[in-house]
């Protein structure tokens, strides 16, 4: 099934540390994500038993088209934790080799690895030998300047010893989100190696993914920050690319009820504190263009309870719908 998905130009949900939960997997496949994959897994606290390690590899019954990706610097400890989390059931399992946050990258996880390609090439090696399942990898272009860009050479050596697929962030690790991704580095690793490349940086709209593949030939498309904020651009990418029509955006109505059954959600999973709380990073792009938007905000980032959320979103929808038909 995971071959068949590739070759379907997929747009996949990237993971997202804090974000890309079962929750949030289920509101995206729900607006035409191909495929979801999950936070991803400090491997040293899931083999501790971490209870945060452990919710972020349990699938829901409806997680099937779901990877696992997992992040350390030792690859005896990533092997061992891919054993363990293929135990879970995922599609894949995924290897972060492109985090640059200084407080993993810096102690030689997710792009880390970067610094030592031999080093890399030898843990995804390992890591595929521990497993039966598909392994991907997702990484950079390269650590530092354009003149050390080793991904070229490098995607062959991961294809030789077993990775399936490749997700390609276009941008160094030292860059971080700054400056444009140079979606050429996809083309060019996509052009040496025979399996799956998938884009991913500044997809942020339809017409970004159906640019993507375009320009790189790529086999898909990996969306992450704009996904934050308009999981709807999945069923627009979709419809592009499968039927060359540009969906409306969402109407007013869809992005109230996103709000509201994002929140009875997380509040569902996590608690009724922390379950608001979670929800506010996405509740500004949900709303982002609706009249009064700002003020509705505001007033949600300090509402703790549920019901005072859903007070505040009906409200919203009544005061647009009067407006809508010349009542004040």
């Amino acid at each position: 099934m995971f071959h068949k998905l590739l070759s379907q130009r997929p747009v996949i949900l990237a993971p997202l540390e804090d974000v890309s939960d079962v929750v949030f997997r289920r509101l995206c496949r729900a607006r035409g994500a191909s495929l979801c994959v999950t936070e991803f897994v400090n491997v040293e606290g899931f083999l501790r038993g971490c209870r945060s390690a452990k919710r972020k590899i349990t699938l829901a019954p409806d997680d099937t088209l779901t990877g696992i990706q997992i992040y350390g610097s030792d690859a005896t400890r990533l092997a061992e934790a891919a054993h363990i989390a293929e135990q879970a059931r995922p599609l894949f399992l995924d290897i972060n080799c492109g985090c640059w946050v200084p407080k993993i990258a810096g102690r030689g996880a997710g792009a880390g690895w970067l610094r030592e390609p031999a080093a890399m090439v030898a843990m995804a090696k390992l890591v595929v030998q521990s497993v039966s399942l598909p392994v991907t990898v997702k990484t950079r272009v390269g650590w530092g300047p354009e003149s050390d860009m080793p991904i070229v050479d490098l995607a062959r050596r991961l294809e030789d010893v077993g990775i399936t697929a490749i997700t390609l962030h276009c941008r160094t690790a030292i860059q971080g989100h700054h400056g444009e991704a140079d979606w050429s580095w996809a083309m060019r690793a996509r052009e040496v190696v025979s399996i799956p490349v998938l884009v991913n940086g500044d997809v942020r709209s339809a017409e970004d993914a159906q640019r993507a593949l375009a320009e790189t030939g790529c086999a898909g498309v990996m969306v992450g920050r704009r996904a934050m904020e308009h999981p709807w651009i999945f069923r627009e990418a979709r419809a592009l690319l499968d039927d060359g029509v540009s969906l409306a955006p969402p109407t007013l109505e869809e992005r109230i009820g996103l709000c509201k059954e994002h929140l009875v959600a997380n509040v569902e999973a996590r608690g009724e504190l922390y379950g608001v709380r979670v929800t506010r990073r996405h509740l500004s792009g949900y709303l982002k263009g609706l009249v009064g938007a700002a003020s509705l905000r505001q007033r949600l980032v300090v509402e703790d309870r549920l019901e005072g959320c859903l007070e505040l979103l009906d409200g919203a929808m009544a005061r647009a719908t009067n407006r809508a038909h010349g009542r004040q």
